[in-house]
């Protein structure tokens, strides 16, 4: 009998099922079940028994309607929060970029700067912020009993903003440009923050890529803006990729959207329209994510 072989292709796939194959488990058995009831929710109004549990009344889509027509905030909230999205996901993806290029250079303590630039994660877990917090409240009193030359003298020195815009409008930069700009420098800290976990990965893209590229490239005489476009920028494509559902999907768990579902849900005991909140905006990020994945994927380059 002619003895069964598996191709390179095919046993990359089985290897890559394996792989997933504890993600897919645990999403089967958490999150799939937990978006199941979800939509189910949003479709009833739900009542709390006195004697515990819950109990639904199939009410179609009352919620949804609701939702979109009467309720005052989340129209509000949920374009504020896409809109936010869309400015800051390219941003923290090139600053990340940049600063990985930066960190990826030869120079003394490079292990100490990488680790400075790590620090924001660090600072994000609940422990660390709830302890800045107190500490910033504990510190109100000294702040607010500063002397008045103290404070004119900050008041001051502070930058003039409208003189820098009034550069760029000379410029002959196009409103929406300006605009950009002006929201993402307001973000500033906020892009910074949330961009140590993509910094880590393009550092590891960035040591992926062979050393012998960049010596034919120099070889060949190409510039330092023809050799990052034409073998680094193309080389981590892929991981850009997977920074861009990383920083979409941690800028959702923390948008204003999701505290709205959790107050009107724990707060307003409404939970069929709580439901509908966190269906609604799952479901447009999610659309987010194939349309941006799709228009990069069509540019990436995969290095075998």
């Amino acid at each position: 009998m002619k003895k069964f072989r598996l191709t390179m292709s095919r046993k990359r796939m089985i290897i890559g099922i394996l792989f997933i194959t504890p993600w897919l488990i645990g999403f089967i058995y958490f999150y799939a079940r937990t978006l199941f009831m979800t939509g189910q929710f949003s479709l009833s109004e739900i009542s709390i028994a006195s004697t515990g549990g819950y109990q639904l009344s199939f009410v179609g889509l009352e919620n949804f309607i609701y939702a979109f027509r009467a309720d005052p905030d989340f129209k509000q909230v949920l374009t504020t929060s896409l809109f936010d999205m869309v400015v800051d996901v390219p941003l923290i993806i090139f600053f990340s970029l940049f600063v990985a290029i930066l960190l990826n250079r030869k120079f003394k303590m490079r292990p100490l700067v990488r680790a400075i630039f790590f620090l924001p994660i660090i600072l994000n877990a609940d422990a660390i912020t709830e302890a800045l917090s107190m500490q910033l409240s504990m510190m109100t009193g000294g702040l607010s009993s500063m002397s008045d030359e103290v404070t004119s003298a900050a008041s001051s020195s502070t930058v003039n903003v409208s003189y820098y815009l009034s550069l760029f409008q000379n410029l002959a930069l196009p409103q929406v440009v300006l605009d950009y700009l002006v929201s993402a420098v307001s973000r500033i800290s906020d892009i910074i923050t949330a961009s140590g976990v993509q910094i880590i990965i393009f550092i590891a893209a960035l040591q992926s890529i062979p050393p012998a590229l960049y010596e034919v490239s120099r070889m060949e005489g190409a510039t330092g803006y023809e050799t990052f476009w034409k073998i680094t920028f193309p080389m981590v494509m892929p991981h850009i990729i997977t920074n861009v559902v990383y920083t979409v999907v941690d800028a959702f768990a923390k948008s204003p959207v999701v505290d709205l579902a959790y107050e009107t849900a724990f707060t307003d005991y409404n939970y069929g329209l709580s439901s509908v909140f966190s269906l609604v905006s799952t479901l447009l990020v999610c659309l987010l994510l194939v349309i941006v994945v799709r228009a990069i994927q069509k540019r990436t380059f995969y290095y075998d």
